[in-house]
């Protein structure tokens, strides 16, 4: 199993592209089974959970084909096979194959999906909205199985929580549903506008997406189309909390600023030095950075996805931080190999405390999910001394080859066998 090892007291130069957004790309390589004439799509990164994906679409019968730049998810004559379980087990955005299935076969079972170990993340909300549209569930000997006796019907479906995943797999069946949707307290994160984009050049009729109500107007059929996916604002983050945990002056290309604006507020209230530009977030040494409270929310607030990053640079900050984790309820696993470092952070149910200050030390540490790798890293490249990273494959679940993209940029990170 590989490790990654990290020489610490790094210094970033340069600059770093953003890559595809891993969570905007697999909800719309699913939304291929929904078209009988297939998806062009670019700019899909090259990730473990891209990889997995295409392995589980292969399996209902898509063939995919990488066509110059782009990557061509032929959806002809597809299958409603079971979904393998080695496979659903291994990502948590398989339960999105529900509503496409759905809305093809008017039938689909599927395993109960897996993925990191952060929070129940419960697959009601799916379930509950799609039974709206006419669709009947059972569960039972840990598969999902649903029918339809007649076809998908348009509903007002109000959320009980603006779950991103819901929104996507009600969106996408009601993409084909006959008559008017109504999602009420919808998911407002990007990657659902980026999902809804892709679904109206295929002839889908969504308004509205990127706000708490989308309109759906179903249609008989989605025809074939090309779409480029979104930078990944997650990825991108991650890199802009390196930068300012290093002090170092560096450039994040390809990626819009404002959809970190809650991010980037955060970290300029903290201390760091940013110039915002079009599509770039430019890093500057600073003066001192301190520390702050914050709680993480659903879009527009502070991400989840970046809650372990910037916990790493709070243990380094001046003064105390608090961070109240409003998502998923096991979301502090790195807290413990952060601590292992040097950091002291205390929890206390969904609220994690963060001495600042802290002088840290390179030592074996091991990831818990994917987020929480990436914390270990930030955490290595500024310690003092070597840090090994175990579980490494959680890291390459959402980071393409960290060791070559952010290698190339000054820190020196080996990967080992």
């Amino acid at each position: 199993m590989d490790k990654l090892q990290i020489t610490g007291k790094a210094i970033l130069t340069g600059s770093i592209s953003v890559s595809g957004s891993k969570n905007a790309a697999l909800p719309i390589m699913i939304a291929s089974l929904l078209s009988e004439n297939g998806l062009y799509l670019k700019n899909l990164p090259a990730l473990q959970d891209i990889l997995t994906m295409k392995k589980l679409l292969e399996n209902f019968g898509i063939k995919i084909k990488k066509i110059n730049s782009q990557t061509f998810f032929d959806s002809t004559n597809i299958n409603n096979s079971l979904a393998d379980y080695d496979l659903v087990r291994k990502m948590r955005a398989s339960i999105l194959l529900l509503g496409p299935l759905i809305a093809r076969f008017k039938k689909a079972k599927i395993s109960l999906p897996g993925g990191c170990a952060i929070g129940t993340r419960p697959i009601d909300i799916h379930l509950n909205g799609l039974e709206k549209l006419g669709v009947k569930f059972s569960i039972e000997n840990g598969f999902v199985s649903a029918d339809v006796k007649k076809n998908l019907t348009g509903a007002h479906i109000k959320l009980s929580f603006p779950s991103v995943g819901a929104t996507e797999n009600i969106m996408m069946a009601a993409s084909k549903a006959k008559g008017e949707t109504i999602i009420e307290n919808a998911a407002r994160e990007p990657e659902i506008e980026d999902l809804a984009k892709c679904l109206n050049k295929m002839g889908a009729k969504i308004a509205g997406a990127g706000t708490t109500k989308i309109i759906i107007e179903g249609v008989k059929k989605l025809s074939k189309s090309e779409h480029t996916i979104m930078s990944d604002r997650i990825v991108a983050g991650t890199y802009v909390i390196a930068a300012v945990m290093l002090n170092s002056e560096f450039i994040i290309k390809k990626i819009k600023p404002d959809l970190l604006s809650t991010p980037l507020e955060v970290l300029q209230n903290m201390g760091a030095k940013l110039e915002i530009g079009n599509d770039s977030i430019k890093v500057l040494p600073s003066s001192g950075i301190k520390g702050i409270a914050l709680k993480t929310k659903p879009y527009p607030g502070f991400p989840t996805d970046l809650q372990a990053q910037i916990m790493a640079l709070m243990s380094v900050a001046k003064g105390n931080s608090q961070i109240k984790e409003m998502i998923f309820e096991n979301r502090f696993m790195h807290v413990s190999e952060l601590n292992r470092l040097g950091a002291r952070i205390k929890t206390k149910k969904d609220v994690a405390y963060i001495e600042g200050g802290r002088s840290l030390k390179g030592a074996k540490v091991m990831a818990s999910d994917l987020r929480a790798s990436v914390s270990l890293v930030l955490a290595g490249l500024y310690a003092e001394g070597k840090t090994t990273i175990n579980r490494l494959y959680h890291l390459d679940r959402g980071y393409e080859k960290i060791e070559e993209t952010l290698g190339k940029c000054g820190p020196i990170i080996t990967r080992l066998k």
